[in-house]
């Protein structure tokens, strides 16, 4: 197996493990901030906000390792 046919079958799976560690991180800290705010309901301005942020941060990394995936995908062609 040459280095192109490797990388073709590697950045799929790549992406597909990013998205799903993306999912389950997203997951959790969605699940965090319901409970936070389950407890504590006047507070839910700041929970929100900060799980907002969170989110995007964690919705840029699985951004990021598609954009590295589509960098590398010029390497196989």
């Amino acid at each position: 197996m040459n280095f192109a046919t490797a990388l073709a079958f590697a950045l799929p799976l790549a992406v597909g493990i990013a998205a799903l560690g993306s999912a389950i991180g997203l997951g959790l800290a969605v699940r965090a901030a319901l409970e936070a705010i389950g407890r504590q309901p006047e507070a839910s301005g700041k929970i929100q906000t900060a799980m907002i942020i969170g989110a995007a941060f964690i919705e840029a990394l699985t951004i990021y390792a598609l954009l590295v995936v589509f960098l590398f995908m010029g390497r196989v062609a």
